[in-house]
């Protein structure tokens, strides 16, 4: 996913307190790894390359370890994140089928994250609300008993929030020029 302008920087800034705090020791790379993503909300490959030359071991070694452990994310997070729950109950009551939904309208898999990052997608074990089946976490709200409908009436719902909210600028910048142009005729 390609960065946002003058994210590089702030990547580059993180890992190196990260790495202060730290120190270039190759036995703390899991730990250096977890505040990266704590900083971040994710591991850029920016960020392991930079870990990878300064604890003196293979890009590869840094990559392997962040793709081998579930706990570390490669993708940003998106300002809105859904979370599908994959539990046995919410499995069988057809979780699948919305992970899918949600795969086809957002236009990405799960795990990742709609190139203008307002979305994330991502697969959960079990969320506890297995009555509710199938749950989906949106946000922190649980979603109950979502069928695939529900999965357009929850990205309508931001659409709809989006849409308001541009609107709401607009708004306050037409009331903001009013405001200037009275100022300069008194």
């Amino acid at each position: 996913m390609a960065l946002l302008e003058g994210e590089a920087e702030i990547i580059q800034a993180e890992v190196e307190a990260v790495l202060q705090k730290h120190g270039v020791d190759s036995g703390k790379l899991i730990p250096i790894l977890q505040d990266v993503q704590t900083r971040l909300g994710y591991l850029p490959q920016e960020a392991m390359l930079q870990i990878a030359e300064a604890l003196k071991i293979p890009e590869v070694e840094v990559y392997g370890v962040g793709t081998f452990y579930n706990q570390f994310r490669l993708n940003p997070p998106g300002k809105h994140r859904f979370k599908v729950c994959m539990g046995t109950a919410c499995h069988m009551a057809g979780g699948k089928i919305i992970m899918e939904s949600f795969e086809r309208r957002l236009e990405i898999k799960e795990g990742e994250t709609t190139p203008d990052r307002e979305f994330s997608l991502e697969r959960v074990a079990c969320v506890g609300c297995c009555a509710l089946a199938p749950v989906v976490v949106v946000d922190e709200e649980v979603e109950a008993k979502v069928r695939p409908t529900r999965v357009d009436g929850i990205l309508l719902g931001f659409e709809m929030q989006k849409k308001a909210s541009e609107k709401q600028k607009r708004q306050e910048t037409g009331a903001e020029k009013q405001q200037e142009e009275e100022g300069r005729e008194q």
